[in-house]
């Protein structure tokens, strides 16, 4: 029994599910975009201060990665709960291999950042 609205859920009037998992997920999410956004922001005023446009330019993408990562937050929550309701399975399999093909060209783009400050850009 799926209840739309347009294209979207119809929010519940009460809580469907006490513990309430997918509410703290939806933060968490919406958190970690908002992590994303700050560590780019620094990243790209770092670079330009430092005359590393490059790096300011992959600052200002991780910016954008977070505000996508928010915007999916919030859709990814209203389209949570119809399915919630009907007892189905919301995992979203595409979603998270995304996730960790991101967060693993994140942790090599880091380690590659390090190099490159510490031993190819470092002053001699």
């Amino acid at each position: 029994m799926k209840e739309r609205q347009g294209r979207r859920y119809q929010r519940p009037l009460n809580s469907f599910d006490p513990p309430l998992p997918h509410e703290r997920t939806s933060l968490a999410w919406e958190r970690t975009g908002l992590a994303t956004i700050i560590a780019g922001g620094l990243l790209a005023r770092t670079a330009a201060a430092n005359a590393h446009y490059l790096l300011g330019v992959f600052g200002v993408l991780w910016v954008a990665v977070g505000g996508v990562v928010i915007f999916w937050a919030e859709f990814r929550y209203d389209a949570l709960h119809g399915p919630l309701r009907a007892g189905e399975n919301p995992v979203h399999p595409t979603m998270v291999r995304f996730v960790g093909v991101a967060t693993l060209s994140f942790i090599g783009f880091a380690l590659a950042l390090i190099v490159y400050l510490l031993v190819i850009d470092a002053p001699l």
